[in-house]
Parts: structure tokens; sequence; C-alpha cells
């Protein structure tokens, strides 16, 4: 296992957002049976559609704490790969890795933990930390209620933990995509909810010197950059985007006297 700190105990404390919009039901629920029922209609939808777009920003911090940079004042990269274990291609990133002597949190899937779980613990055996990306990565977990988002993520913890005796520190929510429901719930398991600072879009081109601008471009010390090892694109002679994107992507920030980090050791 792990040297983590112990559990957050403390009880689970609701975002301003998440606040208003109980008090609000509350109020309109009861205005829905008067004459100014259209108007409570009307805030009803106005919140729901707050809370949407809330939850389709995957960065925004409205509906819960969310890790979208770490602390500005050491020069340190956090890189992050997810959707994996891959049996392909992640043990040619975890060679780049090696190349460079340099480190990455891989947010798995816990379904694939449990089909390739030597590889889950070789990520571990050579420094790496995991992080909890759902059991299933359902592309309806930003619709999911809360037993079911619970569900998906504890059994991801469990597939996880069983695999290699690593317990996951942070969460990151399939898409980065995710409704009022799961703070509490990361909060009971407790978890911390991780997004990124830029992203190269690798699922959707496989152009490695797009996908590395996007990376690189304003890169500073406190960035979490975002990879994929699986549902990767592929580069014009069919490779993972990921792996031509990495060495050049390692190279760059040792230009800029930069580090890279695991997201549990980070310095605060």
């Amino acid at each position: 296992m792990t040297d983590l700190p112990p559990p957050d105990r403390t009880r689970w404390q609701p975002t301003p957002l998440v606040q208003a919009t109980a008090g609000l039901h509350a109020v309109a629920a009861a205005g829905l049976f008067t004459p100014a029922w259209p108007w409570s209609l009307g805030a009803l939808v106005a919140n729901h559609a707050l809370i949407t777009a809330a939850g389709l920003w995957p960065r925004s911090r409205w509906l819960g704490p969310n890790l979208t940079h770490l602390p500005r004042n050491a020069p340190q990269v956090a890189i992050t790969i997810d959707d994996g274990p891959d049996p392909e291609v992640t043990p040619l990133v975890l060679d780049l890795l090696d190349a460079h002597q340099a480190v990455a949190t891989f947010f798995c899937i816990g379904a694939h933990v449990r089909r390739h779980p030597a590889l889950a613990r070789e990520m571990v055996r050579r420094g790496h930390a995991l992080g909890n990306h759902s059991q299933n990565h359902r592309h309806h977990f930003s619709v999911m209620l809360p037993a079911q988002i619970r569900r998906e993520i504890a059994q991801a913890q469990a597939s996880i933990e069983d695999a290699t005796g690593y317990r996951p520190r942070y969460f990151r929510a399939p898409a980065g995509l995710r409704n009022i429901f799961l703070d509490r719930e990361l909060h009971a398991l407790d978890l911390q909810l991780a997004s990124w600072t830029r992203r190269g879009f690798d699922t959707r081109t496989g152009d490695a010197t797009r996908v590395l601008h996007r990376l690189t471009r304003h890169l500073q010390g406190g960035d979490i950059l975002l990879l994929h090892d699986h549902h990767a694109a592929l580069t014009q002679d069919g490779r993972p985007v990921v792996l031509q994107v990495l060495p050049d992507l390692l190279q760059a920030l040792r230009t800029q006297g930069l580090h890279t980090v695991r997201l549990d050791a980070s310095v605060a």
C-alpha cells in the first residue's frame, strides 16, 4: 500500500451554487401550485441550465473542488494519461517515460485494470501514480444517479487496489463531465476530483505537431497536462499519437527547466 494521509472525515460542504440550488428547488416547488407558477417554473429551468453548464465545463469548481493545476511556486508539471491500461500502448509509454526519467499519473479504467492486472502493477513498480477513471467509463456518467456514481467509482477503487495494492487519491470523470451529485460521492469515498490545465485533444487528432502545440502553448510550472494511452488517435503512419508527442513534450519541459511529478507527490 502507498503511504497516504488519513482519510478526510470532515463533513461534506456543498458549494454555494449547490446550496442555492437546494433552496431554490424548495421555494420553487411550492410556487408551482400558486398563480406564480410560470415564474417558479422558469427559475427551475434556468437553474438546471446553469447546473448542466457547470457539469459540462470540466475545469469548473461550481459543483465542488476541482484540481486544475498544481501550486505555481515550483518548476513542476504533472503529465496525466487517461483510459488505460492498454496492453499495446502503455508499455511503450512507460519505456518513453523511463528513457526521460519522467513520471506520470495514469487515470485508469477499472475494467481495464481487471483485464490487465500485471500491467497495472508494472505501472506502479516503475514509480507512477494511478488515478480512478471509473469502472467502465460510461458515456452517460454525467447523468447518473448518486448510487450509480458511487458504484462506478467504488468498483474502480477496488479494481485498482486489488490488482496493485495502490489506492488512488484522485478521480477524473469520464470526458471530464459530471453532475451535481458527484462531489458528495467523492467525499464519501475520500477522493479528490482532478481535471487538467491544458489538453492535447489527442483522441481527436493524430497530428502530433498540433497536439504538442496545444500542450506547450503558454506552458508553465504547475500545469496538469492530459494525454491518452487508450483511445488515442493515430498518426499518418498508424501509431498512437501519444508515442510521437511524449518525447518532444518531455524535451520541451526540460528546455523550460520543468520536471514531472505525480499528482500525489507535487510540491505544496
